[in-house]
């Protein structure tokens, strides 16, 4: 069973486009807007690619489990991936390419499973 949405789907994608648009015109953005569009983005990703084989952090905003594998219940998961809000919410418009952000170090991916660039990114889906 998927995990009950907080965040609906038309305050979430609003959230997001309004995020994209405030950094397009670097301006600056709320941090609820930013919260908003994180959880949104963590709850869809975990949606489209349900499972617990990764653990997915954006702090301190929220944290997803997807992928199919074996789920994680104790201690430290053996797949994570964890980025700061601006890299995750790039990644999830497609305006940054996973194979940079991991190259570049804004995104630590530790883990054999932990490579989300086949399910990124989400806005075009």
């Amino acid at each position: 069973m998927p995990a009950r949405r907080r965040v609906d789907d038309t305050t979430g994608r609003a959230a997001l486009a309004a995020w994209t648009t405030a950094r397009d015109r670097d301006e600056g953005v709320a941090r609820g807007l930013t919260a908003t569009a994180v959880r949104w983005s963590l709850e869809e990703l975990a949606e489209r690619a349900p499972g617990g084989a990764v653990e997915v952090r954006v702090a301190p905003f929220g944290v997803a489990q997807c992928l199919e594998g074996s789920r994680h219940t104790r201690g430290t998961p053996p797949n994570v991936v964890e980025t700061d809000a601006a890299t995750w919410l790039a990644l999830v418009t497609g305006s940054l390419r996973w194979a940079d952000a991991v190259a570049s170090g804004v995104v630590r991916a530790s883990g054999a499973r932990a490579d989300l660039s086949a399910v990124l990114p989400l806005a075009a889906g």
